[in-house]
């Protein structure tokens, strides 16, 4: 069981008031608070260890680097990698996934290839592929779901074939919390031929993952979502496909040799981490990971389910509110909205209530097409809210409904 107090008393932000009340911070979909060890660890690596990795002798940078590596072997470790080289630090999700869809999939998706993507995806597992295959003449293909969230999985059989070359699928979605069973999926993605790139971004910190046992070939996720800072992301990718790989990026440390004729590149994971790395993201995501890692996951998904569990309770009985998503394995979000009531207009007076919501499409404009509706209020969880945070929630909501009706 989770010593909740007690892990809130490691996050300074959340002992902030907001117009005067207590923060109620359920925006953790969007970004997640940082623990003290992860701001104790940024500002030590500015105030004593700023140095830049990979190319110095002096003490500073050798440090730093040992430091960089050490955070990748974590990190490895977390997700169930064979080996650090499999791991490559990027600017984030978004840019892992545009990675995968620009180096792999411009040397290996070509015209008349078809690439297959959920109707659940947030935009960054959609619009890569769909630029791509723009670029290259390639064929999107949506596997849809169900009004209840559920990914239709029945009907991938019918959208695979030959000239599928990527299934790129969410672990979790941002927007409805459904986590699909992945292993069928990449299994009859590699049955045919193609490769499974799967958005970890709410998965990894819902329940973790071991992209081993599940297979995927390309693993996404962002550090912000994982109690660690913004602009650090990591690809996980299998080795010999990150062999096959040209680089994405080019100029410093990607390359070995380098000369007017000709220029070889550094091997992986070197090779896709261009120019001066972000070390200080990368060695405080690993710290991040190490906090995480210091709770067993049991507990954590326990705690997040009873939150699950008031939050849609306490909402379900406010008159005129549907949820969206409704599977039983979802994870700790819940996204919906009021008939009568803007999502906007929600989001604002939950705000002056002091409770920090999302509002809008959430990255997923396909989502809101499936449901007919512009936007939706998205509350979403972290292993530092509260019953009480549930509860305080649910008031804020039948309040505004009151106001606005």
């Amino acid at each position: 069981m989770l010593e909740v107090e007690k892990i809130r008393g490691e996050f300074p932000i959340l002992e902030r008031r907001v117009y005067d009340r207590p923060l109620v911070y359920l925006d953790n979909g969007a970004t997640a608070q940082k623990p003290r060890c992860v701001i104790d660890t940024v500002d030590y690596l500015h105030r004593e260890l700023n140095a830049n990795i990979h190319r110095g002798v002096h003490f500073l940078s050798e440090e730093a680097t040992e430091r960089y590596e050490q955070a990748r072997q974590r990190i490895a470790g977390f997700i169930g990698a064979a080996e650090k080289e499999e791991v490559v630090f990027t600017a984030g999700a978004t840019a892992s996934l545009n990675t995968v869809a620009y180096a792999w999939g411009g040397r290996f998706v070509h015209e008349g290839d078809n690439i297959v993507i959920s109707e659940m995806e947030h935009h960054s597992n959609l619009v890569p592929w769909q630029m791509l295959a723009e670029r290259c003449g390639a064929e999107i293909r949506v596997l849809p779901f169900d009004d209840e969230g559920r990914l239709m999985t029945e009907r991938l059989a019918g959208l695979l074939d030959r000239r599928t070359k990527v299934v790129a699928v969410t672990q979790a979605s941002n927007t409805l919390g459904t986590r699909p069973e992945l292993r069928p999926i990449i299994d009859a993605a590699h049955a045919v031929g193609a490769v499974a790139v799967v958005d970890g971004c709410q998965g990894v910190v819902h329940g973790g993952v071991d992209v081993q046992a599940l297979d995927c070939d390309f693993y996404a996720f962002s550090g912000h979502k994982l109690y660690g800072p913004t602009g650090i992301g990591v690809l996980y990718g299998k080795r010999a496909l990150l062999e096959a790989m040209p680089p994405f990026l080019g100029g410093g440390d990607m390359v070995d040799r380098v000369s007017f004729a000709r220029t070889t590149y550094a091997p992986v994971r070197l090779k896709f981490e261009a120019g001066t790395a972000n070390f200080v993201g990368a060695i405080a995501l690993g710290e991040a990971v190490k906090f995480v890692q210091q709770f067993a996951p049991a507990d954590i998904e326990a705690h997040e389910a009873e939150l699950l569990r008031r939050a849609t309770e306490r909402l379900s009985a406010i008159e005129g509110l549907r949820i969206y998503g409704t599977t039983a394995d979802k994870c700790a979000l819940v996204s919906f909205n009021v008939e009568g009531v803007h999502p906007y207009d929600m989001g604002m007076i939950l705000d002056k209530l002091g409770i920090a919501v999302r509002t809008g499409q959430h990255c997923a404009e396909p989502v809101m097409t499936h449901y007919g509706v512009t936007g939706m209020c998205r509350a979403s969880f972290a292993l530092y809210n509260t019953l009480a945070e549930a509860d305080a929630l649910a008031d804020g909501v039948a309040r505004a409904v009151r106001m606005l009706r």
